[in-house]
């Protein structure tokens, strides 16, 4: 028998998609262990939209865009669109999470920018600044899969949790509740080979960092496995 109580629990998250490939990944089994649900909005598809109204939802994830930019490149079509319903999850002070491209878009909502950058795809090795970073809960260093064009210009009162091997921002927190990953801690090697697929742009170097993602995919899963006990905490959807 079902507990009530259990169901009563359960978080409704609405995530925005960007292409076929790119999902929650290796995050899907996380959630559904913590009693969060995920509502994928495909606003790229025939009839697909982005929601008008932040209910019945409980939080925003905004998934990376393939080789959509914001600033330049092929300009991501649902922009404005996302850009308002993330500004009302901010102004409900509800959880927003956004990972690549989304993390950009996270970050114009809150105050702060995107710059020109060329579509890239590559594996960095991130590291931790800040020892209670997720609650306690984000390894000391662990590889980051990146596949997106721009980079973010961090609003104020943002922190950053990590760093990249350049000192450039990876994962940062916003509002006690939202966080910002350049990367994507879920990458699936899968998702890159199926990206380069998808579309006709492609980064300029794509056979070494596909190799790169392989060879790490198992130590990705290790580090998102401890990394979502903090996101489940820092985020308030346990």
């Amino acid at each position: 028998m079902q507990n009530p109580k259990a169901e009563f629990n359960i978080k409704n998250v609405c995530v925005l998609q960007h292409t076929e490939a790119e999902f929650l990944g290796l995050m899907e089994d996380h959630f559904e262990g913590r009693n969060i649900r995920f509502d994928y909005q495909r606003p790229f598809t025939v009839g697909g939209s982005v929601p008008q109204s932040i209910d019945p939802y409980d939080g925003l994830i905004i998934l990376p865009g393939g080789p959509y930019g914001l600033v330049s490149g092929h300009l991501l079509p649902s922009f404005s669109a996302e850009l308002r319903l993330t500004k009302m999850f901010l102004e409900a002070k509800l959880p927003v999470v956004g990972f690549g491209l989304g993390a950009v878009i996270l970050a114009i909502a809150a105050g702060g920018g995107a710059e020109e950058a060329p579509l890239r795809f590559w594996l960095e090795r991130a590291t931790r600044v800040d020892e209670n970073a997720l609650a306690g809960y984000m390894p000391k260093s662990f590889p980051h899969a990146i596949y997106m064009r721009d980079r973010l210009v961090l609003p104020a009162g943002a922190t950053v949790l990590a760093e990249g091997e350049q000192g450039d921002p990876l994962v940062y927190a916003l509002n006690e509740n939202c966080l910002g990953f350049v990367g994507h801690p879920g990458m699936k090697s899968g998702m890159a080979e199926d990206l380069i697929m998808e579309f006709s742009e492609t980064p300029e170097e794509t056979v070494p960092p596909l190799g790169d993602l392989r060879n790490a995919q198992g130590e990705i899963a290790i580090a998102l496995s401890e990394m979502m006990i903090g996101f489940s905490k820092h985020t308030g959807l346990l």
